[in-house]
C-alpha cells in the first residue's frame, strides 16, 4: 500500500525519478488531467478540482509520514492533482497547443515564488500544509492565466 501511495504523491513515480525539479517533472500529469477536465463545463470543473484539492491532502499526508520529511519534494500530487484549478474555464482544446505551455510555466513560477499568503501556509503540519500552499499559489495562477488568456486570445 504504501508503494502504491508514494507511486500517486509522486506524480506517477515522475517526482521520484527526475534528476532535477521533481515538483516540476511531478506537475506533468496535471497536465493531461487539466486537459480533459477543460472538456467540462466550468460548473463541472470547479466541484472535480474541489474534490481533488481534498483527496491531495490524505495522499500528500501518507507519504509524507511514508518519507519522513516534511513537505519533501519527490511529494508532487499537490502540484498535479491541483493544477487544473489554475485553467478553470479557459477552453484548452480551442487555443494552440503552446498555450497550455504558458499555463503552465505560470502555475510552476508562482508556486516557486509563493507570494503571500501561501509561503506561510506550508508550515501547517501534514498533508494540509502541503496541498494549501499549491492551492492558494494556484488560485494566484488562475487569475494569471486568465488574463493572459484574454489579452492573447480574446482580442
Amino acid at each position: 500500500m504504501d508503494r502504491l501511495c508514494l507511486f500517486v504523491a509522486s506524480g506517477f513515480g515522475l517526482g521520484l525519478v527526475a534528476p532535477f525539479a521533481p515538483g516540476t517533472f511531478g506537475s506533468i500529469p496535471g497536465v493531461a488531467l487539466a486537459y480533459f477536465m477543460s472538456y467540462m463545463p466550468a460548473w463541472l470543473q470547479i466541484p472535480a478540482c474541489t474534490a481533488l484539492a481534498l483527496a491531495a491532502i490524505p495522499v500528500c499526508g501518507a507519504a509524507e509520514r511514508i518519507l519522513g520529511i516534511k513537505d519533501d519534494g519527490r511529494i508532487t500530487a499537490d502540484e498535479w492533482m491541483l493544477f487544473p484549478i489554475a485553467v478553470v474555464g479557459i477552453p484548452l482544446p480551442l487555443l494552440p497547443w503552446w498555450s497550455l505551455l504558458l499555463f503552465f510555466c505560470v502555475v510552476r513560477a508562482i508556486d516557486i515564488i509563493k507570494p503571500p499568503p501561501a509561503r506561510g501556509l506550508q508550515s501547517i503540519p501534514g498533508g494540509r500544509g502541503i496541498v494549501v500552499d499549491d492551492f492558494v499559489a494556484n488560485l494566484y495562477s488562475l487569475a494569471v492565466n486568465w488574463l493572459l488568456y484574454y489579452f492573447l486570445f480574446c482580442r
